[in-house]
């Protein structure tokens, strides 16, 4: 892998396959590009849960965050990873500018770990702007589309 591409889902999804084949509980795998981070679950927890980021990342999410909040109009990514204005390449994106919409409507995905996560508008409105371009990593928090 070169070291300027990003860590992939298929890296992630590689890393918890071995991890779960081993005796260990845990993770915590920090480079100068990310830090990934597993814990095996007991019981009704079985499985595992997973925390990762970018490196660079926590000021950024902090700055989302915080931009989040001076714009509440904006409708946030509800956890890191990719995201998609449609539901696959070449489909018609779920809203574009101007359309109206209520708190239930999709108004995009965030795939992380291969899962594709919708993206509800949490709000009736107008959609004014697409805040972030198709197929962007974005941080949890981060404003992807602001609404009117």
């Amino acid at each position: 892998m070169s070291e300027d591409l990003p860590l992939t889902a298929e890296d992630i999804a590689e890393i918890v396959s071995i991890i779960e084949a081993s005796p260990y509980r845990e993770l915590d795998l920090a480079t100068r590009r990310f830090r990934l981070r597993l814990a095996r679950g007991d019981g009704a927890e079985a499985g595992f849960t997973q925390e990762w980021q970018w490196a660079g990342s926590a000021p950024e999410a902090a700055a989302a965050a915080a931009m989040h909040a001076a714009d509440p109009d904006a409708v946030a990514a509800p956890l890191p990873g990719t995201f998609y204005h449609a539901p696959q390449p070449g489909a018609p994106a779920f809203v574009t500018v101007g359309d109206v919409v209520g708190p239930e409507t999709v108004v995009g995905i965030v795939e992380t770990m291969k899962l594709m996560n919708p993206v509800h508008a949490g709000r009736a409105g107008t959609i004014a702007d697409m805040i972030v371009p198709n197929a962007t990593m974005v941080a949890k928090g981060q404003p992807l589309i602001r609404l009117a």
